[in-house]
């Protein structure tokens, strides 16, 4: 599958995406991709958002999209004087990162396995977690530490952990398909041998 039908098959503004992709990758041809699009619905509203992750030789192109209410977007028509056109308007703000592939820090795929028990290596898998690190960005989780004494009353400060983060894709079978599961691990495979290619 290309990825300009990875992105019509996401069907979420895809004229957008593919433009903005294609522009991101400046001549590169995408040999892999995801395509990621998640639905959140927030009492009345509903909110999608699609993030593309497109490898082209040393670079992976990473995009994100959302899109809002353009009443709630201040400034969103800063050269116009009357403001939108009509009530109920909607804006798209995307984003790119073009990320060398000797930057990434690690490319880690967590796989769930369903009936493990009857492990087939030709079945699908449930899901996969892909989780990207470049830029040294991570999250932090904390928690109030303790000393082990149940009953001590003490103020042991906070602990936590942190895990090194740019982006984390979780995609379902149940959700997405077993296609876009399997393409996931395809893009994986084809994104670690290029980080030994170009490291």
């Amino acid at each position: 599958m290309t990825l300009q039908q990875a992105i019509e098959r996401g069907g979420f503004y895809p004229a957008l995406v593919h433009h903005t992709v294609t522009d991101a990758l400046d001549g590169r041809e995408a040999t892999h991709q995801i395509v990621h699009v998640d639905t959140h619905f927030d009492m009345e509203e509903v909110h999608r958002h699609i993030t593309v992750l497109a490898l082209a030789e040393d670079v992976v192109v990473v995009a994100h999209l959302d899109d809002h209410d353009a009443d709630d977007q201040p400034g969103t028509y800063p050269h116009d004087d009357a403001g939108p056109s009509a009530s109920g308007d909607v804006v798209a703000r995307i984003s790119t990162e073009v990320v060398p592939v000797r930057r990434l820090g690690s490319v880690i795929l967590s796989e769930v396995h369903r009936r493990p028990e009857q492990f087939d290596p030709q079945r699908g898998l449930a899901e996969v977690t892909l989780t990207m690190n470049w830029s040294g960005g991570a999250r932090f989780d904390s928690m109030p530490a303790d000393c082990g004494n149940p009953e001590c009353v003490a103020d042991h400060g906070d602990t936590g952990t942190v895990s090194p983060e740019d982006i984390v894709l979780r995609i379902a079978a149940t959700a997405e398909g077993d296609t876009a599961v399997e393409e996931a691990r395809s893009f994986v495979k084809a994104l670690r041998r290029a980080c030994l290619k170009y490291a």
